[in-house]
């Protein structure tokens, strides 16, 4: 039964997160809220680990929470439902896309999912940036904004963005950096 429902919740988000892997992100969440498989600092490690392997991030998040739930069999139930409806799409899109390439209304769905494909990973970015990066329960004891904050990850986060923007190094090179002064730190 469990298998049936991670295919079904998977086809869900397959279907409706629009805009890439990062845009399952709020699916995941909901997910970790409605069905308590993971939670929202599981959510946080699917990321990291679904950036530092090959693959698509949303396949990868997928088989990841699939396995967290029921093991192999259910990381490749989520993985077939997540793909499922965007190989049906695209190929019913395919076959009829040249023919309605010009048409006003195929061009305005596309115009209106961008924007929504947009707003979709920056939430997801931002709900992952709260999750690394902030410590709620200690700033609503103490109301210290000292305490709002995870320092070292805030900084490694600072380190890294204007490291990668000048740098132009190879985003893996980022990710070893970061797990090694994870380690050294222990964050």
């Amino acid at each position: 039964m469990i298998l049936l429902r991670l295919i079904a919740e998977f086809m869900k988000t397959g279907l409706f997160s629009v805009g890439g892997g990062l845009a399952t992100l709020p699916f995941l969440y909901e997910m970790s809220q409605n069905t308590g498989w993971f939670t929202a600092n599981d959510v946080a490690d699917m990321i990291a680990v679904s950036e530092s392997t090959p693959g698509a991030i949303g396949i990868n998040m997928a088989t990841y929470a699939g396995f967290k739930t029921a093991g192999i069999p259910g990381g490749i139930a989520a993985t077939f439902g997540l793909a499922l409806p965007s190989v049906v799409i695209i190929l019913i899109i395919a076959r009829f896309l040249q023919k309605f390439r010009s048409n006003r209304l195929v061009e305005g769905t596309f115009y209106g999912l961008r924007p929504a494909s947009i707003a979709m990973i920056t939430v997801a970015g931002l709900n992952v940036a709260r999750i690394a990066l902030l410590n709620l329960g200690a700033w609503e004891a103490s109301h210290s904004l000292g305490d709002l904050f995870i320092w070292k990850a805030l900084a490694l986060a600072v380190v890294l963005f204007v490291a990668q923007k000048k740098l132009k190094w190879h985003p893996v090179i980022f990710i070893a950096i970061s797990a090694v002064v994870g380690i050294v730190f222990k964050f």
